[in-house]
């Protein structure tokens, strides 16, 4: 068994692509259950309040609040492997309607 779910929105320390530096920022779990225990990584989407800005892959959040986010959201298109051990703690869950948003958008930018 896992400590992380498909669906929960867990704080991530992400490194900056150039290496320089880290922050923490929410991220969603999107790997499955078998997956992260046959492997012990997790796939994750970023997570981001620059809502202004929407890119292919990314979907706007209408229950982010339900989902323990401290402001208006989206997950990113921006998927990464980590370690499960890379995250800091669980912050909520993402209600069903903006999951399945969530995995169409991933279908339609991976081609799925």
């Amino acid at each position: 068994m896992t400590d992380y779910n498909r669906g929960e929105v867990v704080l991530v320390s992400f490194v900056f692509p150039d290496q320089t530096g880290a922050k923490r920022r929410p991220a969603l779990v999107i790997s499955s259950e078998m997956y992260m225990q046959r492997r012990q990584e997790v796939v994750i989407s970023a997570i981001t309040s620059n809502v202004r800005r929407i890119l292919p892959g990314d979907t706007v959040l209408t229950q982010w609040e339900q989902a323990g986010l401290l402001a208006p959201s989206l997950v990113t298109g921006i998927v990464r492997t980590i370690n499960q051990r890379a995250i800091t703690r669980k912050i909520g869950r993402l209600p069903g309607k903006d999951l399945s948003s969530v995995e169409a958008s991933l279908r339609l930018s991976l081609g799925l």
